[in-house]
């Protein structure tokens, strides 16, 4: 075998993998060392076969009722299941599955029994598009995306019980959807209705408003058009009082239950009327949260949905209220209210209405910003104290009137406290300079004696839209019999999706089933008579609303989940995935979880308990320069980086991308090494295919293996953070797990790594040595049982480079707790080292080691003695010193003697207990 350099004096022997000899003072003296790399290749697929073969992760079996069952301590860990689509994981995925591993493991070695499933949220829109595409069969393309998806997690080292997988196109798992679908129409939960849809022709289906962006598609970016279809809705709103107060009892954090409350939108306030003058048999019910301000009313608005709106037009107008509303009904929700709103739009109807409280008349008007699914589908419009109402009177040189004061009402509108104005004894009641909070209690009892307002509760919550117009979803158990929906029986389910000759859409806004008439005409097994069957297939939330329940009994085709384990599992301990799913999965959920509760399927008011939320891992960071038209480089410092113009001249700018070789970080910025004057911009962006960002998993895995990803995911900083991804940083973990293979191993002659013989049984471990590994040790439990990682993994780290220090032979005792603690972090090396040991078994069935605080009571601690913050000395001293002492230590030590150093006068002496003393000149 040939030899050849290593770069630091060693040599390789070429053809095996990184073996060299390093001279370094180590477990006594200094020797010359024959190094062998950890080979991540070789060890990794080793495990994931004996994970595999063994079952190693299984859920252990609990008993079915009685004291046992309850004494048992488990932990239920969930991901949020993913999409598998054809491109595979990237390197952000797994993030949040690295996550929950972590604590699964960490709790199995603190003896809980632990469900950590995984499945596949397989229904949906993508592999219908593909099936359109190229005609192969959804089945197909999901089990083919499914098989890479499961390889990629293996390679990873997830320890999911893969006997518990499942997905929700599995007909033993859709026939419970469907079943859960039926308790929903019993109830009176189900129903139809014809609303307006986000209609996509090109898609053939039906749009959530999420799943439209600026009046295309989220997936195609096709048009997407309003009309008034037959559909399926779920009524949330029963639920939506639930809803809100049961999230005062979650463990999630309080953006995300912000956010559903938001949603949900719970107000109070008041329904009243205002009389059309034109017809005396008509009025227009408004509801509002501030009736105090109703003084200041300067126009009604109606939403282009309202009601019979056509009948309150002035003849005049007719024409143009007609073209306004055609125009304003195409538009989705989010497109009338959100960003896109960027100006108001409305038409005078040509009537006027009266207001209750004082009498005036003030004009009707239909606007897009008011929602037809909202309130009443009519405003009473406050332009001095609603910003929106506040730009469209602007809009429309309409009155904008001040009737509570604290705000300039010029240039926007005033929402905040103050006292009544212009009342004008309105209701014979003086309202005038009274607090405005509490003139509403004042009117809520006058409407109430009087009959003239209604005091309510209203959510902005707006029932379930719950119809596709799609092939690839479960379909509906439900038969149509002389135009009226039948529920199928149980025994009747699941109802499996038959294969089709083509899925294209229909063409007449129905879905692909419609053309199937041997499918769709049946006899109806109740009455005998002619039936058809509903068409439409439930969205893709339909399957993950309940999937958690599931992985505890997956094998039960008798019920949905057997109540006794539902019992012992639920709730969820740890559900963690990304925010994005903040409302509509999570609130689908907890929706369906209620009724289910409510049904007495399962026993818990809320399914997950507690939820973490996984920041996004951005792209690795792009460096942009920006040269001006003459081609000299113009500092960051000076562009407008939205647009790219220079502020100063306004002259155009473009940017070329730069390379980190040329870049000087200063602080947090860069600068262009040839000019430091320089500053270019520095910045990561989402993963996407369309940026060529997105790093691949498997090629990270093959250079430096899945526990460096794994750690590296963990490293890079709060879980909940977002954060850019960097190669380099990989790679400093792939090097401190060689740091932890040469501590444990030595190259025998035959070039494999037996234990090092410097590990001894009888060592006798120093005072400190203990100290340091009893520190680790109650430092790794309370990090890891908090989810903080990344320090949990530098305190390891700490660890072993002290280690590497240690004179002398060491003893197991400091090594194989360690490898106990890393264990959850690293799982493919420490089952290696674990085995080196000479143990048998699974590290991952060992007892977590526990601290002894004996151990942490040290008599010296190490001081930095500093001047004018530069360390000069590093010494030990007596633990607790106060500060008089301390100082007198590091004067001695330092030589440092009156009130000067170096000839300057001493300003201020800096003392942190058991730390550093700090002189200052």
């Amino acid at each position: 075998m040939e030899l050849g350099f290593l770069g630091g004096g060693g040599f390789a022997l070429q053809g095996r993998r990184n073996i060299g000899l390093k001279k370094e003072k180590w477990l006594g003296k200094r020797r010359t060392v024959a190094m062998m790399a950890y080979d991540h290749l070789k060890v990794e697929p080793k495990w994931q076969k004996v994970w595999d073969e063994q079952e190693t992760f299984r859920t252990p079996d609990v008993p079915k009722a009685g004291k046992e069952l309850e004494e048992r301590k488990k932990f239920y860990a969930l991901d949020m299941f993913p999409y598998p689509s054809g491109t595979g994981l990237h390197v952000g995925h797994p993030e949040g599955y690295t996550a929950t591993d972590i604590l699964s493991r960490y709790k199995r070695h603190q003896g809980f029994n632990v469900l950590h499933p995984m499945g596949w949220d397989a229904f949906g829109l993508p592999a219908e598009q593909y099936a359109v595409q190229t005609g192969t069969h959804p089945r197909e393309t999901t089990k083919k995306n499914v098989d890479r998806f499961r390889s990629q997690l293996k390679r990873l080292g997830m320890s999911y019980d893969w006997n518990r997988e499942l997905s929700t196109t599995d007909e033993r798992y859709y026939k419970w959807t469907q079943w859960i679908f039926l308790k929903l129409f019993e109830r009176g939960l189900a129903y139809q209705a014809e609303v307006p849809v986000n209609w996509c022709p090109e898609l053939g289906t039906v749009l959530a408003n999420e799943e439209v962006i600026n009046g295309k598609s989220e997936r195609g970016g096709f048009p997407v058009e309003r009309r008034p279809m037959r559909q399926w809705m779920l009524r949330i709103t029963e639920y939506a009082e639930r809803l809100l107060e049961d999230l005062d009892t979650l463990d999630w954090p309080e953006s995300l239950k912000t956010m559903q409350r938001e949603w949900i939108g719970r107000s109070e306030g008041t329904e009243m009327s205002f009389d059309v003058k034109s017809h005396s048999d008509r009025s227009i019910s408004v509801y509002t949260t501030r009736p105090e301000t109703i003084c200041g009313v300067s126009y009604v608005c109606l939403a282009p949905e309202y009601e019979n709106i056509m009948e309150l037009v002035a003849e005049g107008q007719r024409e143009s209220v007609e073209q306004y509303i055609q125009e304003a009904i195409m538009k989705s929700d989010r497109d009338r209210t959100g960003e896109g709103a960027t100006k108001k739009t409305g038409v005078w109807t040509g009537s006027m209405v009266i207001n209750p409280v004082n009498g005036e008349e003030v004009p009707l008007w239909v606007a897009d910003y008011v929602l037809g699914g909202y309130g009443t589908g009519a405003v009473m419009a406050v332009p001095a104290h609603d910003q929106r109402d506040f730009e469209f009177a602007t809009e429309f040189d309409l009155p904008i009137m001040e009737v509570v004061t604290g705000g300039d009402i010029s240039k926007s509108a005033y929402d905040g406290p103050g006292k009544i104005v212009n009342w004008n004894n309105a209701l014979s009641l003086d309202l005038d300079g009274m607090d405005a909070a509490e003139a509403k209690m004042k009117l809520k009892e006058n409407f109430a004696e009087t009959g003239l307002g209604r005091w309510t509760v209203k959510y902005k919550l707006r029932d379930w839209l719950f119809s596709r117009q799609r092939y690839w979803g479960e379909p509906f158990p439900i038969v149509f019999v002389d135009g009226e929906p039948r529920a199928l029986h149980d025994s009747e389910l699941p109802l499996v999706l038959p294969d089709v000759d083509t899925y294209q859409p229909s063409g007449t806004g129905e879905s692909p089933l419609s053309t199937i008439d041997s499918w769709v005409q049946v006899k109806d097994k109740e009455t005998g008579k002619d039936a058809v069957r509903e068409t439409n297939t439930m969205p893709q939330w339909a399957g993950s609303c309940w999937y958690y329940l599931r992985y505890i009994d997956p094998e039960n085709d008798d019920v949905l989940v057997d109540r006794d384990l539902e019992k012992y599992w639920m709730p969820v301990d740890l559900y963690v995935g990304g925010v994005e799913h903040a409302v509509l999965h999570l609130l689908y959920a907890r929706f369906w979880h209620k009724v289910l509760y409510d049904c007495g399927v399962v026993s818990t008011k809320e399914p997950f308990q507690r939820l973490v939320n996984q920041g996004i891992i951005l792209g690795n960071v792009e460096y942009t320069g920006f040269k001006d038209a003459s081609g000299d480089y113009v500092s960051t410092k000076l562009i407008n980086e939205v647009d790219e113009t220079i502020k100063r001249t306004g002259e155009r700018v473009f940017g070329e991308q730069m390379d980190a070789k040329d870049l000087l970080k200063k602080g947090d910025s860069f600068f262009l090494k040839s000019n430091p004057e320089v500053r270019v911009q520095a910045r990561s962006h989402k993963m996407s295919k369309s940026r060529g960002n997105v790093v691949n998993p498997d090629d990270v895995i093959q250079e430096h293996g899945a526990d460096a990803l794994r750690c590296y995911l963990m490293f890079m900083g709060p879980l909940e953070q977002v954060k850019p991804w960097t190669t380099t940083g990989v790679q400093g973990l792939s090097r401190f797990f060689q740091k932890v293979w040469r501590i444990f191993t030595e190259e025998d002659e035959d070039g494999n790594a037996p234990l090092n013989p410097m590990i001894s049984e009888n060592a006798n471990p120093s005072k400190e040595q203990l100290a340091a590994l009893h520190g680790t040790i109650k430092t790794v439990t309370q990090l890891t049982e908090e989810m903080k990682f990344n320090t949990a993994l530098a305190s390891m780290m700490e660890y072993i480079n002290t280690a590497m220090k240690w004179e002398g032979p060491i003893d197991r005792c400091l090594l194989e707790p360690f490898v106990v603690l890393l264990s959850p972090y690293a799982p493919h090396l420490t089952e290696e080292l674990w085995e080196k040991l000479g143990h048998s078994g699974s590290v991952s069935k060992v007892p977590w080691p526990k601290h002894n605080e004996e151990h942490l009571a040290v008599d010296e601690v190490q001081y930095s003695l500093l001047i004018n913050g530069k360390q000069k000395l590093r010494l030990s001293t007596a633990v607790g010193l106060d500060k008089d002492a301390a100082e007198a230590f590091a004067r001695s030590a330092l030589k440092i003697h009156g009130d000067e150093v170096n000839g300057k006068p001493i300003k201020k002496v800096v003392f942190v207990p058991n730390k550093l003393v700090n002189f200052v000149a």
